[in-house]
């Protein structure tokens, strides 16, 4: 695999490892803030509806754009953003509008982010890369709940959510790096 697609799953891992440390960790602090079963579904599919909405008109949007790299950059500050705004959450309702964000920020990043991985694949490797890039969330995701589960215990939610933001400043500063050496290579 070359340089890119590494530095691509560097950046996602870093993007899976901040998000999954909340992981089912996110219904404990649901009602610690007075959330309710309703509450906690609503939050989540919430995030869920909007990611599924806005990938196809973000991909829309994007597609023939010059700017379809950057775009992926732009989505890993906006979870960046949104994942340190868990530190001003204190109503269900606030959590709820945390959500929509951090389901906005994917839906901006992720097809781009697709579209970048695929282009940088060769046929030898494509399948191979494409199980990688699958695995790992998986794997990253799994470590990150067990340490989310650590920092919440031993902590608290405030050191995890500021655990959480500074691994995603730290991916979307990756990524930004990839974007940058993107627009300094030669049209292809």
């Amino acid at each position: 695999m070359n340089r890119t697609i590494r530095l691509l799953l560097i950046a996602s891992s870093l993007w899976y490892l901040g998000e999954g440390l909340l992981g089912p960790l996110f219904a404990v602090f649901a009602q610690r803030i007075g959330g309710d079963v309703f509450d906690i579904t609503s939050a989540w599919a919430a995030y869920l509806i909007v990611c599924g909405l806005a990938y196809p008109v973000v991909g829309r949007l994007v597609n023939q754009s010059r700017w379809k790299f950057r775009v992926i950059t732009i989505g890993y500050a906006m979870n960046t953003v949104c994942t340190f705004c868990y530190l001003l959450v204190h109503t269900p309702h606030q959590l709820l509008v945390v959500q929509v964000g951090l389901g906005l920020a994917e839906a901006i990043s992720t097809p781009s982010w697709d579209a970048y991985f695929a282009s940088e694949l060769t046929e030898s490797d494509d399948t191979f890369a494409w199980g990688i890039a699958s695995g790992h969330t998986q794997i990253v995701s799994g470590i990150a709940i067990a340490i989310g589960g650590m920092i919440a215990k031993w902590g608290s939610f405030h050191a995890l959510f500021i655990t959480m933001g500074c691994i995603s400043l730290l991916a979307t500063l990756v990524q930004a790096r990839i974007s940058w050496r993107e627009e300094r290579r030669p049209a292809r």
